[in-house]
């Protein structure tokens, strides 16, 4: 069996994070962990976490660190991201959450950080174009449609674009990802854990790339 990883992939807004995320975790074995997904699941359960942030919410205020901390804590700790580990995608997002994982994971650690990267431009281009499946949440593109009438062609439901992926509201996510998780790469760089892998191309190709990037970092370095 492949040995597993444990890895957080970082990137702008339609890097295509999410897709990629699927397939190095089918690859290495290991548990794709969103902490959109997590957030869904919760206020869709009513968890004693879904409780917490929809108060936050219905306030109009963002979650604030220590819930989404506490939340990807509690998930660190089942057996599967122990035994095997994980991937991180969505998270950490601001420099506390980089430290408060740090801390969530001594002393172990994580074996990598991946930036993927796409210029602002390629990124507006592609979040533009998004389409998404209202009821799996499967991502497509004007640019690659799924077969039929935008009707997924994993569930058969209705693709749409996303309220959020106006323009005004994807520079706006941009503009905060520069400003609140572009500093990460700094600071996992400056811990030796930082790799940048090219985003461009189909999907196939960036996934080979990736998987190169991080077999070629784990490989033990010679004397």
């Amino acid at each position: 069996m492949i040995p597993g990883i444990r890895l957080v992939l970082l990137g702008k807004q339609g890097a295509g994070k999410g897709t990629q995320c699927v397939r190095l975790a089918r690859h290495y074995v290991v548990s794709h962990i969103s902490t959109g997904d997590m957030f869904r699941a919760a206020l869709r359960t009513g968890s004693d976490w879904g409780r917490q942030i929809r108060a936050y919410l219905d306030e109009g205020e963002l979650v604030p660190d220590e819930i989404t901390l506490g939340m990807v804590a509690d998930r660190l700790a089942h057996h599967d991201t122990q035994s095997r580990g994980f991937i991180l995608d969505g998270f950490p997002r601001t420099f506390p959450q980089a430290e408060g994982l740090t801390k969530i994971l001594e002393p172990h650690g994580l074996d990598m950080a991946i930036d993927l990267h796409i210029s602002t431009d390629e990124a507006l281009t592609r979040l533009a174009g998004r389409r998404v499946c209202s009821t799996c949440g499967g991502i497509y593109n004007v640019r690659k449609p799924p077969r039929y009438d935008w009707t997924c062609d994993n569930c058969g439901g209705e693709v749409v674009q996303r309220d959020d992926d106006t323009d005004d509201a994807i520079r706006r996510r941009l503009s905060l990802y520069e400003s609140d998780t572009a500093p990460l790469l700094e600071y996992y760089g400056d811990l030796g854990l930082l790799v940048t892998v090219d985003a461009l191309g189909d999907a196939d190709a960036v996934a080979d790339r990736l998987v190169e990037a991080i077999d070629r970092h784990r490989e033990p370095s010679t004397p």
